[in-house]
């Protein structure tokens, strides 16, 4: 009887979790079309855009600039006993644009952005503002959805290229407590290894990192239930899902993009 029950929940939890998936996708198809179709909010799209960098600046900046620094003093060893200490700029400057600025900026972005955007929505759920909006008129998907969707994907890619030049400079400051290496000689040595190539998947897949954000911080801010309590499970659940739709993301561009090379 025990097991019967336990196979019961486990089904349960199956079904639940795909229903959920495709509700999070017609949710996003509604983002997509409201984005697109009719008059789309500007201006709260540019206030959105400012409050979702100034938000995310500072601890993208310490994490970027401590990424450099200690990738480069724990691969350095290594790489003076090889005697290839001339390789280590541009195997840190390689490693961190394609796959360390990326991931760990969107997960960071997720944790800060994300949960601040379903708590937000939540709460505006919550005490009935977003249905006073839809009564007097106001769109909420086009306003308060869509407008944060496409900041977190616009925004998102620049702080990511942001955050490469921080580590950049943190990877200079860590060769130089070793070595003495000019900035002209340690840019030339990073850029050498770098192509095209390294550059344009990273940035691709930050933009499906934040709309993938967006879309899922805001369906479970917009569907929150429960009261004060539902708000703390939505910006949980946001972050939670957010970063682990990031690791899925990056799996299949990493394979799109071994195949695409090879």
């Amino acid at each position: 009887m025990a097991e019967k029950e336990s196979n019961n929940n486990v089904e349960s939890r199956f079904q639940q979790f795909f229903w959920e998936l495709a509700d999070t996708t017609r949710f996003a198809g509604r983002v997509l079309r409201e984005t697109f179709r009719g008059r789309f909010e500007w201006t709260e799209f540019w206030r959105q855009c400012y409050v979702i960098g100034l938000k995310t600046l500072g601890l993208i900046s310490i994490t970027g600039f401590i990424m450099g620094l200690v990738l480069t003093m724990q691969t350095r060893p290594v790489m003076a006993e090889l005697g290839a200490d001339a390789w280590l700029p541009g195997v840190i400057m390689v490693a961190i644009i394609r796959e360390i600025s990326p991931v760990i900026g969107g997960l960071i972005f997720a944790g800060k952005v994300g949960s601040g955007i379903g708590a937000e929505l939540g709460s505006m759920r919550v005490t009935d503002q977003i249905d006073a909006m839809e009564v007097s008129g106001t769109n909420p998907m086009n306003y308060l959805v869509a407008t944060r969707v496409l900041a977190t994907t616009l925004m998102l890619p620049i702080l990511v290229l942001y955050s490469d030049g921080v580590a950049f400079l943190g990877s200079f400051v860590g060769v130089n407590m070793g070595n003495s290496i000019s900035l002209k000689l340690f840019l030339a040595q990073a850029i050498d290894q770098l192509w095209y190539f390294d550059l344009i998947p990273a940035t691709i897949k930050s933009f499906f990192f934040g709309f993938a954000i967006g879309v899922i911080s805001c369906y479970k801010g917009y569907h929150t239930t429960g009261g004060t309590q539902g708000v703390g499970v939505s910006a949980n659940t946001a972050v939670v899902i957010s970063s682990l739709v990031i690791f899925i993301l990056d799996l299949i561009a990493v394979q799109i993009t071994e195949l695409l090379i090879w």
